[in-house]
């Protein structure tokens, strides 16, 4: 992630495209519904966007034809879930192929696949598998941008393969391959992601408390230390 323009061959990134083009279409129709369920859900909407931006476009080089980064998309995983998270990296990955020349329009859909709808159903199953095993919210939050990260990367690593099997080993030995130098630089990253998530919403438990008890998120509503009261019932989530 991202894969370079044309690195892909035009069979793969019309499958890519095709297979990614459903979760994307049903998305717009979420983000739709979201925004206009509460106006307040914008700026959530927005500032999950802008954090994905930023956080994607932090580019690390990491082998021919494709970067390391952070990806940025636990936050609308946990706020919004994978179908909003899926038009939502759609448009990020647009913009940075056409202003930052990072990823490209040929391989738009097979980027989107592995970023804005592999990674996140990946985060948010761990996520809610987490909720329901009653652990605490900030190990929920921290799992799901781990696992956002790491299937997004295993999911590159199977589409790099795919396209370039090994002349010897085929498609196994050149998985295994892309696997190795992208965990080199995916896990401390994703720890870090991880990190950063948990603080997120730290900050948003206390800026923004009633827009996460809309979405069904008071388990991450802070004490304000201020007042010294509790403004999340206990055991809301």
């Amino acid at each position: 992630m991202h894969i370079a323009e044309g690195y892909l061959p035009p069979v793969h990134a019309i499958a890519w495209t095709l297979a990614a083009a459903p979760f994307v279409v049903h998305g717009a129709r979420e983000l739709t519904r979201a925004a206009g369920q509460n106006p307040r859900n914008k700026l959530l909407l927005s500032a999950s966007g802008a954090f994905t931006f930023v956080l994607s476009a932090i580019k690390l080089p990491s082998l021919t034809g494709s970067c390391s980064h952070p990806t940025g998309t636990g936050l609308g995983v946990v706020l919004f879930r994978p179908p909003v998270t899926a038009v939502m990296g759609c448009i990020v990955l647009l913009f940075q192929a056409l202003i930052l020349a990072h990823g490209g329009l040929t391989t738009l859909g097979a980027n989107t696949f592995s970023m804005a709808i592999a990674g996140p159903w990946a985060g948010y199953g761990v996520f809610l598998a987490l909720r329901r095993l009653r652990v605490s919210f900030e190990v929920q939050v921290f799992a799901a941008f781990v696992l956002s990260d790491w299937a997004t990367y295993v999911t590159t690593a199977f589409q790099l393969a795919w396209a370039h099997p090994d002349v010897n080993g085929g498609l196994s030995a050149s998985l295994v391959r892309f696997l190795g130098v992208f965990v080199v630089t995916q896990i401390p990253l994703a720890i870090a992601e991880g990190l950063l998530g948990v603080l997120m919403f730290r900050v948003l438990g206390r800026i923004a408390p009633e827009e996460l008890r809309g979405l069904g998120l008071g388990a991450a509503i802070t004490t304000d230390p201020r007042t010294a009261e509790t403004v999340s019932p206990e055991g809301a989530q």
